[in-house]
């Protein structure tokens, strides 16, 4: 297998398990560098460190930045590393799982960036307002029909414009698809029915 587009490319299709296994990859690093950042010092008082997805949507809030001191800089600069590092590789393979569905790469906005948009700034929106509630209930639904789409569903049995199946299952059918490929139909197929055998003329029976 190819790691490295895998991980950090956006090109092809990845299947349901590929992408479990970017997961899985994303939480080990988690917990191995924050273990290392423990180790070394660099915890702070509390002595923990750790990592949040909702650390990468923070960068666009002004109020992260005014409690910042210069004793916490090596810790902040780790957890911006690793922070940019596993969203990269998520944001990669889910691309990659939503080609596996025939869908565009864009669909990470609604489904990844809107809602984390939402949760850090959800505090100072006004509770009581009628447009906030509507658009918290449409983001959550979004949420929750990205995770199921990235983590449940089957991707697409025949080539699309993303590339081929990427489990090997490659059915062609009569007739045209949509993408690179068709969709696999059961039918008759004549031309393998039909045995045609040629004879030789010859005089008539009496």
């Amino acid at each position: 297998m190819d790691w490295a587009n895998y991980l950090f490319g956006f090109k092809g299709r990845v299947s349901r398990a590929k992408f479990w296994l970017g997961v899985l990859i994303i939480v080990c690093w988690m917990m191995f560098l924050a273990a290392l950042v423990v180790m070394a010092g660099l915890g702070g008082r509390t002595g923990s460190f750790g990592f949040n997805v909702d650390d990468i949507f923070r960068a666009f809030d002004p109020d992260s930045y005014k409690s910042l001191t210069w004793a916490g800089l090596p810790a902040l600069l780790v957890k911006a590393c690793g922070t940019f590092l596993f969203v990269w590789v998520y944001i990669a393979v889910s691309i990659k799982r939503l080609h596996d569905r025939d869908k565009s790469g864009w669909w990470m906005v609604p489904y990844f960036v809107l809602p984390g948009l939402m949760s850090q700034f959800s505090d100072r929106l006004p509770d009581e307002s009628y447009w906030v509630m509507a658009a918290a209930a449409i983001v959550f639904v979004f949420y929750v029909c990205g995770f199921i789409e990235l983590a449940f569903l089957r991707g697409t049995s025949y080539p699309n414009r993303y590339g081929p199946n990427p489990l090997g299952k490659t059915h062609v059918s009569r007739g045209g698809g949509r993408g690179t490929g068709s969709r696999s139909t059961q039918g008759w197929d004549q031309q393998s029915e039909l045995d045609i055998v040629p004879h030789k003329a010859g005089p008539p029976a009496l």
